[in-house]
């Protein structure tokens, strides 16, 4: 089953995806993926607040499980 990224996933649920992508958020400056309160954020929100391109992120995470899924 194809699992497609977007700026209204929430990061909580992202995690529970594919943990790794972590990673890909601390690489863009989202540091706080441990914190509580980022699990119910959505990839947008947290984009906001840390200043990301959030278009970006999406693409490199939908590359990154694109790639788990081949």
């Amino acid at each position: 089953m194809a699992v497609t990224i977007t700026k209204d996933t929430k990061i909580g649920d992202l995690l529970m995806i594919d943990r790794r992508v972590a990673a890909i958020l601390m690489q863009a400056g989202m540091h706080c993926v441990g914190c509580p309160s980022s699990a119910g954020e959505t990839l947008e929100e947290a984009g906001m607040v840390h200043g990301i391109d959030v278009t970006k992120l999406v693409n490199a995470i939908n590359e990154f499980i694109a790639a788990l899924q081949n």
